[in-house]
């Protein structure tokens, strides 16, 4: 038997077998925290300390100590790629979170004066039993995009030490416990990050069914989490690796999907990568009838027109902007200082709708128009002449 069909490991070129490697370390337990407790002390402090914030005292005592937000402090940056890193995160005092493998976490960062928010996706695991509730160190792997300066901070300028404002795991992008008896992941670039935390998590919990995993990236050495994959395949015969690197192989386009994987429309299937794989699964698999068996994450909402602009005005923070027509309601409070609801920030999660109270707003995925007194979702929407938001 040859070394690629014991360990199931292999690229899309049948002349190249990868070796394998070792696993990084597994993450550390820190103590627990009930939320009841939390809540206790937090009401406790903040009578002692009215008419001052009990924030004031509690950051003097340990800065990831907040009574009206969720904290966490960058404990490392771990290189990944040349443009992607990991970053481990300490949550602070009330977190006790049971996120799912798969799911996103939003994270603040203080940049320039001002707090930025973006959301990635979670790579490490759950715990498990009581371990779910702790507050163990979480990590988001943040590739640097040429267009995205926050990105690019995280991966290269972030210090350990550095205090972060953090939002609530969400998402729908989510294996089910069992997980399915046939499994794909097809994931591409850095769409990898949600899938590595699925992977860790069925290794934890020794639940690795019969699972195809096909990875496309544009070189060997931007793929990302590439050794602990292949370790992960070394380990468990019910996985196997499949890669494709597009200066060796091509793109791997949709069409050759039964000739790396023949048995796909057999198989539940999570794809998540760059938006033309993701627009070129959901036709294959709709027209193969298969849309139930097909789960899919997107890192961006797909905006395909402009608004006119206008005067924004967030009656309740008294602050105002003028905006321009591509720049979104979410992304134009942010810049106003203002600490705007969102989770996806791609128009699905609804968790960013702020009341319309005057003017209009457009849709800037396809262009619907919203008027006043309807809950316009902030992240997708942006001014069409001035508006008036009740926030």
């Amino acid at each position: 038997m040859s070394v690629l069909s014991k360990m199931r490991v292999r690229v899309i070129d049948p002349d190249v077998v990868a070796a394998t490697d070792g696993n990084r370390g597994s993450e550390s337990n820190a103590a627990p925290a009930s939320g009841s407790q939390a809540e206790v002390v937090r009401r406790l402090v903040a009578r002692m300390t009215t008419p001052l914030l009990p924030d004031d005292y509690l950051h003097m005592v340990n800065p990831l100590w907040s009574a009206r937000e969720l904290r966490g402090k960058i404990i490392e940056v771990i290189p990944e790629t040349g443009d992607a890193a990991t970053l481990v995160i300490k949550p602070g005092w009330g977190w006790n979170v049971n996120y799912q493998a798969g799911q996103y976490v939003g994270i603040g960062v203080h940049l320039g004066g001002k707090w930025h928010w973006r959301s990635y996706s979670i790579s490490s695991a759950p715990g498990t039993g009581a371990a779910r509730y702790r507050r163990r160190p979480l990590t988001i792997t943040v590739k640097a995009m040429p267009e995205g300066f926050l990105s690019e901070h995280l991966v290269r300028g972030l210090e350990p030490g550095t205090i972060v404002r953090l939002a609530l795991p969400q998402g729908e992008f989510v294996l089910p416990d069992p997980p399915p008896a046939k499994v794909l992941f097809w994931t591409g670039g850095s769409g990898i990050t949600p899938v590595m935390s699925m992977l860790r998590t069925l290794e934890r919990r020794g639940t690795m069914p019969d699972l195809v995993h096909i990875h496309s990236a544009p070189t060997r050495e931007s793929a990302i989490f590439r050794e602990e994959r292949l370790a992960l395949a070394s380990r468990h015969s019910e996985l196997q690796v499949i890669e494709n690197f597009d200066d060796e192989h091509g793109v791997l386009e949709v069409g050759r999907l039964t000739e790396v994987c023949p048995d796909w429309k057999s198989r539940e299937t999570w794809v998540c990568g760059p938006a033309p794989m993701l627009a070129a699964a959901e036709m294959q698999w709709e027209k193969s009838r298969l849309t139930k068996k097909l789960h899919l994450e997107r890192f961006s909402a797909v905006l395909t027109t402009s608004a006119e602009g206008g005067h924004v005005v967030f009656a309740a923070s008294g602050k105002a902007a003028d905006v321009d027509g591509a720049t979104t309601l979410l992304e134009a409070g942010e810049a106003a200082g203002i600490q705007m609801p969102f989770g996806c920030r791609m128009g699905i999660c609804h968790t960013c709708i702020v009341p319309l109270k005057k003017g209009v707003v457009k849709d800037l995925r396809n262009g619907t128009e919203y008027q006043e007194n309807a809950g316009v979702q902030t992240c997708i929407t942006a001014a069409a002449g001035d508006c008036v938001l009740e926030i």
